[in-house]
């Protein structure tokens, strides 16, 4: 399993690299200029009323800004910079090759310098906050605004005692939370994937928007969502990149120990990887969310899942916790085998759905895996794959849509 956590961390890397943008890397390209239709419409991600970025009906991206003393300025977006052209005002303009439909992080390229661009929103990814794109699926009416009974997306602030300092989660609350204040409500934990944090899924990932339409429609059962940052876990003295990545190291360089589940003797088979949070979640997390949330304080109503690296974390905690959730979610985390499940005695017998995802373009065969645990060890066990899409927020949007019509049933 170590072998696997590796690569899949490493894939994560490399797909940031290329979604984020790396300057040094990227290969500089001429911007399209043939066969472009020219049905260019502003980006619904842009700054209000900001023209640029643009997105045609080839799924093509076209950027613009001013920068008349600039000597080179590019489009750098999918692992590619696009050489933009200068006009006799000083307006560069370039325009992209067509792109995978959903969420993308870019930036601009000036003089060397990788800076936002000014027309653009910004969304927190590859450990910074820079510009982002929607580019339109056919599908995306799934997390759109609509005129439904709106739940509540909030920033929550709470003292950890494990890192002895305040952090902030998002706490999603549906909307009958507040109509029906009697009324106590299962919980999902919900987490980012690497270079990202607890902006993540409230914003990219629309998750207030997908569970308010779901809910409406009475295909989703209404459940309070905690969206946690999965990084920043060290603790005071604690050395480090990431805190949480094969176990924080105080400054004596030995890693804490913990009870069983939590780097204690299972680290062999499920532990280290996702030491750091596993013991904020524990610790601070939970406890804080069922004081303060009328919630139904049970493993039978309490939900996991996470994309990328946050499903990596929710497969070592869940397999090393198989008592603490009944229902499971790993996308775009690689396939779960028989013998990981089989290995962690109980998690069959306690969890009610493991569901694993991944995109048509990632190749994962998460669909595979599931109907394979589900034939021998008989558990409920869901495999789902994005048709066209990568590693990339749409794959991650409908994951949850699939998810969350399954959890708490």
């Amino acid at each position: 399993m170590k072998k696997t956590i590796l690569s899949l961390l490493a894939l994560s890397c490399l797909t940031a690299s290329a979604q984020f943008g790396a300057p040094r890397e990227n290969p500089k390209v001429p911007s399209v200029t043939e066969n472009v239709t020219e049905d260019f419409k502003p980006a619904s991600t842009n700054q209000d009323n900001k023209q640029y970025p643009m997105v045609n009906s080839q799924r093509m991206v076209r950027a613009q800004i001013k920068a008349p003393d600039a000597t080179f300025v590019g489009l750098d977006i999918a692992g590619k910079i696009y050489i933009m052209t200068k006009d006799e005002n000083g307006v560069w303009t370039g325009t992209s090759e067509p792109q995978d439909e959903g969420f993308h992080y870019y930036q601009l390229n000036i003089d060397g310098a990788s800076v936002p661009d000014p027309g653009s929103l910004y969304y927190y990814g590859a450990s910074r906050w820079g510009s982002g794109i929607e580019i339109p699926s056919d599908d995306q009416d799934f997390w759109q605004v609509k005129n439904v009974p709106q739940g509540s997306m909030s920033e929550v602030f709470y003292w950890s005692t494990y890192t002895e300092k305040m952090r902030r989660c998002h706490v999603y609350l549906p909307a009958e939370y507040f109509t029906n204040p009697t009324k106590k409500f299962p919980v999902l934990y919900l987490q980012h994937g690497m270079g990202e944090n607890e902006y993540g899924w409230a914003e990219q990932g629309h998750t207030a928007q997908i569970m308010d339409n779901l809910i409406a429609e009475g295909k989703a059962v209404p459940c309070i969502i905690v969206m946690d940052n999965g990084l920043n876990t060290r603790r005071p003295g604690e050395q480090g990149g990431f805190g949480g990545f094969g176990g924080p190291r105080p400054a004596g360089g030995q890693r804490p120990q913990g009870a069983p589940g939590q780097g204690g003797p299972r680290r062999g088979r499920f532990g280290g990887f996702s030491e750091g949070f596993k013991n904020v979640l524990f610790n601070d997390i939970i406890p804080m969310v069922e004081k303060n949330y009328r919630v139904i304080a049970d493993p039978q109503h309490r939900a996991y899942a996470g994309l990328s690296m946050g499903g990596m974390q929710a497969r070592e905690i869940t397999l090393a916790n198989p008592d603490k959730f009944a229902y499971v979610g790993s996308f775009s985390s690689g396939p779960w085998s028989v013998d990981q499940v089989r290995e962690s005695e109980g998690f069959a017998k306690n969890v009610k759905l493991l569901f694993m995802s991944g995109g048509g373009k990632e190749n994962m065969g998460c669909v595979e895996a599931a109907k394979n645990i589900k034939e021998q060890l008989g558990m409920n066990a869901v495999g789902y794959e994005s048709p066209g899409t990568a590693h990339e927020w749409h794959t991650w949007r409908r994951s949850l849509y699939q998810f969350a019509q399954l959890m708490f049933k």
